[in-house]
């Protein structure tokens, strides 16, 4: 059972030795804040009132927030965590706002801050700690869309994608759904042109792990194409955004086996990452745009390959590859698997094994996350002379017997 983040907090703080107004007073939080959360009043609090907690607490953030149950996928209760996203997702009608929690005074510029780290945490696999930090996170972009309109509600939209992101990495679909849809309301009335289409290709993401992939592949064309003809794809912030979108279009062709429909679309977002390459950089965050770059659309080249039994293809396509600085660990992580799998199905197991051992010294949680990471090591572990440097891998992944 997983320790509750008020359970967490009390015995933290009597290990530091500190009254709830002795913590209160090193945070720099309000004493309520600490009451409510140690009384399970509260199931969460702002991110920057969490690290003012730690840092009183004289812990890292991670060891207050700790790792939640694991999600059970059968009818089984929800862990509290999860719950309180639900909640957080689906508000009781007519209940106010929260208000801040303390550490800092809430404006829609910390909040973007705030969503934009969240997005850092989520693409670093930081599952556990995002999903106790998400209901704070929305109550303040619902507080601030209260206050101001259309910051408030591009900053709501945006928090709202999050949930649905993780909602489906943590395979609950449904909520996922229900935040995407809160997502696209909230971005519409922001006014803003370029966040609904980018919500567009997180819906599109959630269809094509439904296996909903007609309507996976039409939400994602139509908003390309409305973009398009909107004018929206001149400037570097809109072609990321058209880029991701064309992408998208591009897997769930190719998941339907249509490899040239695929590959005409890769060519396109190809071209348009080659033009984003002399543009400016966007204004403001790009953490709060889509994913797409050079980088990219080569990543996602490689794994429409592998996908499509191109092994050779794929290896040659990631061969020599220079990733930009602002890939996200999640997408070099797609890249390193799929290079893995090509290795296994051309049967070279120790190229494998190479490639799973650089995955597992950069990014040891997203490996553990992917299923197909234990399936690549899986069929490896089967094979009658299993290569060097495996059994360390396998028993990471809890395939080894």
């Amino acid at each position: 059972m997983s320790e509750h983040l008020g359970d967490k907090l009390s015995r933290l703080r009597r290990l530091a030795d500190l009254t709830q107004e002795g913590l209160a007073d090193r945070a720099e939080v309000s004493v309520d804040v600490v009451r409510k959360l140690e009384q399970k009043r509260k199931s969460s609090a702002r991110l920057p009132t969490l690290h003012a907690l730690a840092k009183g607490l004289g812990v890292e953030l991670t060891t207050l927030l700790g790792d939640p149950p694991g999600v059970p996928s059968t009818g089984e209760a929800d862990p509290p965590q999860l719950v309180a996203m639900r909640r957080a997702i689906h508000p009781l009608m007519f209940a106010p706002p929260e208000e801040p929690d303390g550490a800092e005074v809430l404006t829609p510029s910390l909040l973007r801050a705030e969503i934009a780290d969240a997005w850092s945490m989520y693409h670093s696999a930081e599952f556990p700690q995002l999903l106790n930090l998400l209901p704070g996170i929305l109550a303040d972009a619902r507080l601030t869309a209260s206050q101001e309109h259309s910051e408030g509600q591009a900053a709501l939209g945006k928090a709202f994608q999050l949930a649905g992101h993780l909602s489906i990495r943590l395979g609950k679909l449904d909520l996922a759904l229900a935040a995407l849809e809160r997502a696209i309301a909230a971005a519409e009335a922001s006014g803003d042109p370029l966040l609904v289409p980018m919500i567009c290709n997180s819906l599109a993401w959630a269809y094509q792990r439904s296996n909903r992939l007609d309507d996976a592949t039409s939400i994602a064309l139509h908003a390309a194409d409305g973009m398009e003809r909107d004018g929206l794809t001149e400037g570097a912030s809109g072609l990321r955004v058209w880029g991701g979108l064309t992408m998208s279009a591009a897997t769930s062709y190719a998941r339907q086996d249509d490899y040239e429909h695929a590959d005409k679309m890769m060519r396109a977002a190809e071209e348009a990452a080659g033009r984003l390459a002399k543009m400016p950089p966007p204004e403001g965050d790009g953490r709060l745009l889509s994913v797409f770059s050079k980088s990219s659309v080569r990543i996602e080249r490689v794994r429409l390959a592998v996908q499509h039994e191109r092994p050779a293809e794929a290896l040659e396509l990631a061969k020599g590859m220079r990733l930009a600085k602002d890939t996200p660990p999640s997408w070099r992580t797609w890249l390193l698997l799929d290079v893995a799998r090509a290795h296994t199905d051309l049967g070279n197991a120790e190229g494998a094994v190479k490639t799973l051992e650089s995955l597992r010294r950069v990014a040891p949680t997203w490996m553990r996350q992917h299923t197909l990471a234990v399936a690549i090591v899986s069929d490896l572990w089967e094979l009658p002379s299993r290569p060097a440097g495996l059994r360390p891998i396998a028993e990471f992944l809890g395939v080894a017997n």
